[in-house]
C-alpha cells in the first residue's frame, strides 16, 4: 500500500511538473515583472508559485508544449479587476529584455499603460514564432528595432501613442505576413522605405502624426489588399501617385495636414472604390478633376486649404453619393452647382475661396 501510494505521488509530481511552465519562462517574467511597477490594481498579485501557466494573470501557456504563448496586459479593459477598481491602469517602469527569453511568445501586448519607458528591446526580433506585438499607448522611447524584419510570423504591429524616434526600418518591407501596421502619433521620421509596397497581406497602414517627410511611395499602389491608408499630419511633399486611385480595396485615404503638391489624380474621385479622401492642408493646385460619376461615393471629401482653382467641377451632382465635402479656403470661382449633394451642405464647405457664388452662399 506504501508502495503504490509513493509511486501515485511520484507520479502526481512527474506530470505536474510537465504540465507547469518550465523554471526559465517564470524566470523570465519574474524579472519582467521586477522592471515595472503598477501599484493601482494589483495585476502582478496572481504571479505567485512555481506555475506559471495556472492563474498567473495575463499569462497564457501552448497545452502542448507548456511554454508561455501569450503574454496580454492592457492597461484598458474590461477585466473585474478594472471594473471593480473604476479606473484604467496606469504602470511605470521598462520593458525589460528579458521577455525575449520567452521564445515560444506568438503575442505580446503591453497596451495602455501610460507610464511605461524606455525603448522596445532589440532582442524581441529574435522571438521566431512573434504574430503579434501590440505596444500601443505608453511612453516608450527609441526607434523600432531594425531587425524587425525577422520577425517572419508577425501580422501585428503597434506602437502607436508612445515616444517613438528615429525612422521606419527598412526591414519592416521582409514582413510577409504583416496585415496591420500603425506608428500613429510618434516622433518618427525619415521617408517612407521606397519599396514599401513589398508588404502585399497589409490591410491598414497608419502611420499619421508623425515627422515622416519625403514623398509617397508609388510601391503602395502594388499593396492589394490595402483598405485603409492614413499619412496624415506629417511632411510629406511630393505628389499622389495616379496608381493609388486605381487600388482595388482601399476606401480610406487620408494625406491631410502635409506638403503635397501637384493635382489632385482624375483616379481618386471617377469612382476609385474610395469612400473617405481627405487631402486637406496641403498645397495641392490646378483644377478639382471634372471626373466625377456614377460610381462615385464619398461618405466624407474634404479638399480645404490648398490652392485650388477654376469652377467646382459640374460632374459632381452625377455622383452616386456624397455625404460631407469640404472645399473652403481654396481659390475656386464660379456658380455652385444645384443639386446633391450641394443641397445638403452648409456655406462653411464652400467659405473663403476668390469668387463663388450661388447657394448657400450669396447669389451670383
Amino acid at each position: 500500500m506504501g508502495i503504490v501510494f509513493f509511486v501515485s505521488v511520484l507520479l502526481l509530481a512527474v506530470t505536474s511538473s510537465v504540465n507547469s511552465c518550465p523554471p526559465s519562462d517564470r524566470a523570465a517574467l519574474l524579472a519582467f515583472k521586477a522592471a515595472l511597477n503598477e501599484s493601482y490594481l494589483g495585476i502582478f498579485n496572481s504571479w505567485k508559485g512555481t506555475d506559471c501557466c495556472n492563474n498567473w494573470y495575463g499569462v497564457h501557456c501552448d497545452p502542448t508544449v507548456h511554454r508561455v504563448a501569450d503574454l496580454t496586459l492592457r492597461g484598458e479593459s474590461e477585466d473585474p479587476i478594472f471594473e471593480k477598481a473604476g479606473r484604467t491602469g496606469y504602470m511605470t517602469g521598462t520593458i525589460s529584455p528579458a521577455i525575449c527569453k520567452l521564445n515560444r511568445l506568438t503575442n505580446l501586448i503591453i497596451a495602455d499603460w501610460k507610464g511605461i519607458t524606455g525603448p522596445v528591446p532589440a532582442c524581441i526580433t529574435s522571438i521566431p514564432y512573434l504574430r503579434v506585438l501590440d505596444l500601443i499607448g505608453n511612453k516608450l522611447s527609441g526607434s523600432i528595432p531594425s531587425g524587425i524584419g525577422k520577425l517572419k510570423h508577425l501580422t501585428v504591429l503597434n506602437v502607436a501613442d508612445n515616444q517613438i524616434t528615429g525612422r521606419i526600418p527598412a526591414s519592416i518591407v521582409n514582413l510577409a505576413t504583416l496585415m496591420h501596421l500603425d506608428l500613429r502619433n510618434n516622433r518618427i521620421t525619415g521617408e517612407i522605405p521606397s519599396d514599401f509596397g513589398k508588404l502585399r497581406m497589409l490591410s491598414r497602414a497608419l502611420l499619421s502624426r508623425n515627422q515622416i517627410y519625403g514623398p509617397i511611395p508609388s510601391s503602395i499602389s502594388k499593396i492589394y489588399r490595402l483598405a485603409d491608408l492614413d499619412l496624415s499630419m506629417n511632411q510629406i511633399s511630393g505628389t499622389i501617385p495616379e496608381s493609388i486611385g486605381r487600388m482595388p480595396v482601399l476606401s480610406t485615404l487620408n494625406l491631410d495636414g502635409n506638403k503635397i503638391s501637384g493635382e489632385i489624380p482624375t483616379s481618386l474621385l471617377s469612382g476609385s472604390g474610395l469612400n473617405i479622401l481627405n487631402l486637406s492642408r496641403n498645397l495641392l493646385e490646378g483644377y478639382i478633376p471634372d471626373a466625377f460619376g456614377p460610381r462615385s461615393y464619398f461618405t466624407a471629401l474634404d479638399l480645404s486649404f490648398n490652392n485650388l482653382r477654376g469652377p467646382i467641377p459640374k460632374s459632381i451632382t452625377s455622383a452616386a453619393y456624397i455625404g460631407h465635402m469640404d472645399l473652403s479656403h481654396n481659390h475656386l470661382c464660379g456658380r455652385i452647382p444645384s443639386g446633391a449633394p450641394f443641397d445638403h451642405l452648409e456655406a462653411a464647405s464652400f467659405v473663403n475661396n476668390d469668387c463663388l457664388c450661388g447657394s448657400p452662399l450669396k447669389p451670383c
